[in-house]
């Protein structure tokens, strides 16, 4: 009956997937699965058109559930299946109110986006952008004292917003550079956590104080959004380095414009940005002392692979009525 129930069941899936998610979707025994065959994000109207009458929808970060989405999909859709570990671009409270199972992708991509954490946080406190167009453009032209000076890891202190999962790996990958204290604040104290990286729970505005680094890993809530604002990076330290590798709307990012230009901090990376694409032609893209990515923290061969898959498993049994192996608790 479930193989006969299954093979009667509609998916849309709104991206181009890595092949191992794809497979999985191939091999389920779907009836249909339609899917938005490109790398570009799905116009509004295919959207729409696309998840009409399906039992399953596998989307993106980038794709918008709303309410209108979910009209359109009609009182069919029985699950989604979001390939993020991030969900504020689905309207949960809508999706609850439907009956609708909702399945993530979190713990695979930590160590991939911690591991990129560390490499922008390198990358701004050590200028290297900045370097490299030096060397390109000819403004290497001898050994110079104080050129291209940046700030070492060695004996600082590193305060890190959300010590969840990524916080954590991040910190134990900044350990053996020798760095001297940890601060964290969050929600609560994570006891154990703390203890085996000797980090101490402080209020928001003594880690801003204290910390010569500051790196962003919490999740999107009202409490954090724009908490990284004018009153925060005043209270910086003006050789310190902000990171955020977590959500854009999490800073003030006119905020932080200032804050750079007038020197409150020193410099910046972000890997998130509000809105993504930032546009070209953004104050902050302006800025030598400001690294801005593309949003590529589990961008790894292996990490969006595993995505894939877990977001394939995830949908194929919400389908099935069975237990996800990764499901978001409305």
């Amino acid at each position: 009956m479930r193989a006969a129930a299954r093979q009667l069941m509609k998916v849309f899936v709104t991206r181009r997937i890595p092949s191992e998610g794809q497979a999985v979707l191939a091999q389920a025994g779907l009836s249909s699965v339609q899917q938005w065959d490109s790398d570009e994000p799905i116009p509004q109207s295919e959207l729409l058109a696309g998840v009409a009458g399906k039992d399953g929808l596998l989307c993106l970060l980038s794709d918008r559930i709303d309410k209108e989405v979910l009209d359109a999909a009609g009182p069919t859709l029985k699950v989604i299946s979001t390939l993020s570990v991030g969900y504020d671009h689905l309207a949960v409270a809508e999706i609850k109110k439907r009956g609708i199972r909702v399945g993530y992708t979190p713990d695979i991509l930590t160590d991939a986006t911690a591991e990129l954490t560390v490499a922008l946080l390198l990358a701004v406190s050590r200028r290297l952008p900045e370097s490299v167009e030096e060397v390109k453009n000819g403004g290497w032209t001898t050994w110079k004292p104080l050129w291209m000076c940046g700030y070492g890891l060695s004996g600082s202190t590193v305060g890190i917003i959300g010590l969840g999962r990524i916080g954590q790996a991040v910190a134990q990958r900044l350990k053996p550079f020798g760095v001297q204290k940890f601060l964290y604040t969050g929600r609560h104290p994570k006891s154990d956590a703390a203890a085996e990286l000797k980090a101490e729970f402080v209020p928001l505005a003594k880690l801003a104080e204290e910390s010569d680094f500051v790196i962003v890993t919490c999740s999107l809530t009202p409490d954090t959004q724009g908490m990284c604002n004018r009153d925060f990076f005043c209270k910086m330290k003006r050789t310190s380095v902000f990171i955020n590798t977590s959500r854009g709307t999490v800073v003030n990012q006119d905020d932080l414009y200032e804050a750079l230009v007038n020197g409150h901090i020193a410099a910046a990376g972000l890997d998130v940005t509000t809105p993504e694409p930032l546009p070209t032609n953004h104050q902050l893209l302006s800025l030598k002392n400001c690294v801005i990515l593309p949003h590529i923290g589990s961008a790894t061969y292996a990490t969006r692979n595993r995505m894939s898959v877990l977001a394939a498993n995830n949908l194929l049994a919400g389908l099935k009525g069975d237990s996800m192996p990764s499901e978001l608790k409305l």
